[in-house]
């Protein structure tokens, strides 16, 4: 058994810094050296920002993101079984239906619990006869 030479592997890391190195030094050499007012603003979309930055947000904007990412990444896994549908067979056909059916019965549940809800929460009455 012959060991590996590290020597390519140690020139070529060599290499990649030296690059980042030169290309780091060249932006600071050739860039502009203007301090504006301007420069120091923050700018997003064309809008100058008001306000604090620390703003507190109501926790339905992150549960929601949170449930749109867990769904989205749950697409792709779908999207993947349904290229390789026909080398899969039943079997397969058989485990994305519980799986979707697992998705759909968790939708339904945070459908339940009211966590996609935006509006104002509606009040539960304590008897059925109370308006």
């Amino acid at each position: 058994m012959n060991p590996v030479p590290l020597w390519p592997f140690t020139l070529y890391a060599i290499a990649v810094i030296i690059v980042a190195a030169v290309m780091v030094g060249a932006s600071y050499m050739l860039g502009q050296r203007h301090r504006d007012s301007d420069m120091e603003e923050p700018y997003e979309s064309g809008i100058l920002a008001t306000g604090s930055a620390r703003m507190r947000f109501d926790i339905k904007f992150y549960m929601i993101a949170m449930f749109f990412i867990i769904f989205d990444l749950e697409s792709v896994f779908i999207f993947a079984w349904s290229v390789s549908l026909f080398e899969n067979g039943w079997p397969g056909y058989i485990g994305m239906a519980v799986f979707i059916s697992v998705l759909l019965a968790m939708l339904v549940y945070l459908w339940r619990i009211g966590a996609l809800e935006w509006g104002p929460r509606k009040r539960k009455t304590a008897a059925l006869g109370e308006r």
